[in-house]
């Protein structure tokens, strides 16, 4: 059932008729009260029942001479919607290519179809969505439409690796063992925020974590030990916090950084320690790097990180 406003001519119980990208015959017609009628004129808002499928809204309605002529159009309009379909998913990707974009700096993507009850419902649910969008990750509704949740829809969501967000309407029979066979995941609502909130939270889930180092400590290079099959051992004095074996170091010769990397050895009076606090000497050895010299300063280091939220990332942005 659609409901259409006559522009021009009479429409009348019989016709055939093309609507977007489906035909169909009028076999019966409605009024404002839910009355049957016979035919409407211009300036008459009417409801159809005849459609061998749900138009979206602001689709043309057009009455045709046959209903083989209504037929073809449909199926021509049909075919070039797939195409374009195909068209767009050929750029899309896998949830792997979604990582490795993201390893790589570069642009994460969440694609979604949306199917409601009504246009409007439809309409204000991709334009909340499309809204979380930020610099790093967005937003991509691969398509919207009104109904139930299709077959059709199941296997663009697999060739684009989408979710399917249904709102006030579920999966039929087909639609939910293919979702199973096609492991597509399909998720129903009946709130429109509870909707923008998952996707947020997945959206949240792809943003690269936020890098945040912290130094331990640092210790200056007062001697030097080259003990064969080992390298160069450092012999130093923590001058602040504390040295930890198992954290990441970095050298730096006149404030200046040279070296970054990880210690191979700390040991208190040839004892392996796991760190030495501020005040003590120690021997420090740094894997793969044998170049120290004596006033060289050891920095010791952590690198935490911090899962970002969209505000934050929204923020950074906006600053740089």
């Amino acid at each position: 059932v659609a409901t259409i406003l006559v522009q021009k001519g009479t429409l009348r119980v019989g016709d055939n008729f093309i609507c977007g990208k489906f035909s169909g015959r009028v076999r019966a017609l409605f009024d404002e009260r839910g009355k049957s009628v016979k035919e409407a004129g211009p300036s008459i808002p009417v409801q159809i029942l005849g459609f061998d499928g749900t138009p979206s809204p602001g689709d043309n309605f057009l009455v045709t001479a046959d209903a083989v002529e209504a037929r073809d159009i449909a199926q021509k309009r049909q075919r070039l919607e797939r195409e374009a379909q195909n068209r767009r998913t050929s750029r899309g990707g896998s949830l792997e290519d979604i990582s490795r974009a993201l390893a790589q700096g570069q642009m994460g993507t969440v694609r979604l179809i949306i199917k409601a009850d009504q246009g409007g419902p439809a309409e204000a649910l991709a334009d909340a969505l499309s809204q979380l969008s930020t610099g790093e990750v967005r937003v991509d509704i691969v398509h919207r439409g009104v109904g139930s949740i299709s077959e059709s829809d199941v296997l663009l969501a697999k060739a684009s690796g989408a979710i399917i967000i249904g709102f006030h309407v579920r999966p039929d029979s087909g639609a939910r063992a293919a979702a199973e066979r096609e492991q597509v995941d399909v998720r129903t609502y009946r709130v429109i925020y509870e909707a923008v909130d998952d996707v947020r939270n997945a959206l949240e889930g792809l943003l690269k974590p936020e890098s945040k180092e912290t130094v331990v400590g640092d210790a200056e290079v007062l001697q030097l030990f080259k003990i064969s099959k080992v390298g160069t051992i450092a012999g130093c004095m923590v001058k602040s916090g504390t040295i930890q074996r198992t954290a990441k170091a970095r050298v730096l010769r006149d404030g200046v950084q040279i070296y970054d990397g990880a210690l191979s050895s700390l040991k208190r009076f040839k004892e392996d320690v796991r760190e030495v606090k501020e005040g003590l000497e120690c021997g420090i050895g740094i894997e793969n790097f044998n170049d120290l010299k004596v006033g060289d300063v050891i920095e010791s280091y952590r690198v935490e990180e911090i899962k970002r939220t969209l505000e934050s990332a929204a923020s950074g942005s906006g600053a740089a």
